[in-house]
């Protein structure tokens, strides 16, 4: 079985996003994609206080200084599709206010007849966290927990109840309900996150960073499954963010998904051998505009299902 594939959506300073949104979103489904994808990054402290990643050192990418808000880049794409899924890759929860994110994430897959993908994680930017005020960094663990949690409550049927840290929800209705359960997905970089992941997560959305570790990591995974006696297969979803250049990189310094399209595709299928069920493809910060953005990914979409991906 093929692995499926998804594209990200135009987010970033380049691009016009009332125009190339839906325009990127329309194309993609044309040309075979079956989900399309939003992440998010809501400040670009300059001067920087902490690295990329929360490493000393790493500069932020430029892009990175007007990224459009995920879930309005989402509903711009759900309102010019009808089949692709639409995925957050993903969603910093504990910026957000648990109860006002559960019912957007219930609404836009109301709205779109039961697309969405909730991938969700605790992020690193201590900047950010600062600007949101939702909860200090260090309660990191303890919101996301509780946001999914808040989710399962107000997806589920009413009446509503919840106590928590951050929320309370006397007996209410709450609406609209999704069109089906939204699969929540989450990333696991620690052995805490894992357990979280395997124990209360539909699926998993790890970040592509070579095809060896990501097998270790599946492997890992699923036995840990086992042994949390999980009974629920873990749905996957790879993130791939790629550094497109237009002639092949040169020189054995090359990271995963860095060159040219005959790169990446070479990439891809080293990676889709893992047997995780889907990648979703981030081309947009190497290209120009929306133009090359639609002309890239069907060139990688044609180029990746000849080589069997």
């Amino acid at each position: 079985m093929a692995t499926r594939l998804g594209l990200g959506l135009p987010q970033m300073k380049q691009y016009t996003l009332g125009r190339d949104v839906p325009e990127v979103a329309r194309a993609a489904e044309e040309i075979g994609y079956e989900s399309l994808w939003v992440f998010e990054r809501v400040l670009f402290p300059d001067p920087p206080t902490q690295g990329l990643y929360g490493i000393e050192g790493l500069p932020w990418p430029d892009q990175y200084r007007s990224v459009a808000d995920p879930l309005v880049t989402l509903t711009l794409a759900a309102a010019v599709t009808e089949r692709a899924r639409l995925g957050t890759s993903v969603l910093v929860a504990p910026l957000h206010v648990p109860f006002q994110l559960a019912r957007s994430l219930a609404t836009l897959d109301a709205a779109s007849g039961g697309r969405v993908v909730a991938g969700l994680g605790t992020g690193w930017s201590l900047d950010e966290y600062a600007a949101a005020s939702i909860a200090p960094f260090e309660r990191r663990g303890q919101v996301l927990d509780e946001l999914i949690d808040v989710c399962h409550a107000v997806w589920g049927p009413d009446p509503v109840t919840y106590e928590g840290g951050l929320t309370t929800i006397a007996s209410a209705e709450v609406g609209p309900k999704p069109a089906r359960p939204i699969p929540v997905l989450l990333p696991a970089h620690s052995p805490k996150a894992a357990r979280r992941l395997v124990d209360r997560a539909d699926g998993w959305m790890p970040a592509a960073q070579g095809a060896e570790a990501l097998a270790k990591s599946w492997r890992d995974l699923q036995n840990l499954a086992s042994e949390r006696s999980r009974e629920a297969p873990i749905q996957s979803v790879l993130r791939v963010n790629t550094l497109y250049t237009r002639t092949p990189f040169e020189g054995a310094d090359r990271r995963p998904f860095q060159g040219s399209v005959a790169q990446i595709v070479e990439d891809l299928v080293a990676h889709a051998e893992v047997g995780l069920e889907e990648m979703l493809l981030d081309l947009q910060g190497g290209v120009r505009d929306a133009e090359e953005l639609k002309d890239l990914a069907a060139e990688v979409y044609a180029e990746a299902r000849s080589a069997g991906v």
